[in-house]
């Protein structure tokens, strides 16, 4: 199987299976890549519906340039914790990081909080933040009071009266719940509009469609929130035979 950065012809051969419908299984089998470098590939430069090779292979290189500027000379990447590999570590944060901008966060938030989720311990300070992405401390500033406004962080000072930012086991949960929220309280505007419209007009039925739809999908949300909530404290446990397996545990 090729190693290697893929090529701008790899690239054209993964927007004509994209057209024609291919998965990435299907495309990666034809390239002989794994699944998951195809699945990258795609994710990071705009999606199945609208990836483009010659764009591509133009973005990776610019990354790859920025990358060269900001790295100094003489320099290493550090040593990964628990034999990863750094560079597939990289390109996966790069990934978490296109998925999270395309479900609506702005990029800079999007790349703080995929940079805290992927640390195994799960905060780091402002400083740590502006290294680890070689960006300024106000774009760092500016993500975090966005992600904090979200609910999606929180402060919090270590030993050495630090402060650094938080991303909790339970954000997802709490994700879920203020999208649940968010969607109740359209409902309420929605059927606020159905008294002024007139509950027999056209425009009254179909705001009551949309409240009725958007309460049924809200309740839902919420109560699939709670009763998965316990799986978001799963810890890995090792085995007589050093392998880990997961095990819920709330501390």
């Amino acid at each position: 199987m090729p190693g290697g950065r893929l090529t701008q012809p790899e690239r054209q051969q993964i927007a004509l299976g994209l057209a024609d419908g291919l998965a990435y299984a299907e495309i990666a089998r034809r390239l002989e890549r794994p699944t998951s470098t195809i699945t990258r590939e795609v994710m990071r430069n705009g999606g199945p519906t609208t990836y483009r090779a010659d764009l591509a292979h133009r973005a990776t290189e610019r990354r790859a340039h920025r990358r060269r500027q900001a790295a100094p000379r003489g320099t290493e990447a550090p040593a990964q914790a628990h034999g990863r590999d750094a560079e597939a570590v990289r390109e996966y944060e790069e990934l978490f990081t296109t998925v999270m901008m395309q479900s609506g966060m702005p990029t800079m938030m999007s790349r703080v909080m995929a940079c805290l989720c992927l640390t195994d311990a799960g905060s780091l300070t402002a400083s740590e933040l502006v290294q680890r992405l070689q960006v300024s401390p106000a774009s760092v500033s500016k993500a975090i009071a966005f992600l904090e406004s979200q609910g999606m962080i929180r402060r919090e000072r270590d030993e050495r009266r630090r402060e650094r930012y938080v991303v909790d086991d339970d954000v997802w949960y709490q994700s879920m719940m203020a999208s649940a929220r968010s969607t109740a309280h359209i409902v309420e505007i929605a059927r606020q509009g159905v008294g002024v419209l007139g509950p027999r007009t056209p425009a009254g039925t179909r705001l009551e469609n949309v409240a009725r739809f958007l309460d049924f999908v809200s309740e839902s949300i919420a109560r699939a929130a709670e009763q998965a909530r316990e799986i978001l404290y799963t810890k890995p446990e090792t085995t007589p035979d050093n392998t880990a397996e997961p095990r819920p545990d709330r501390g």
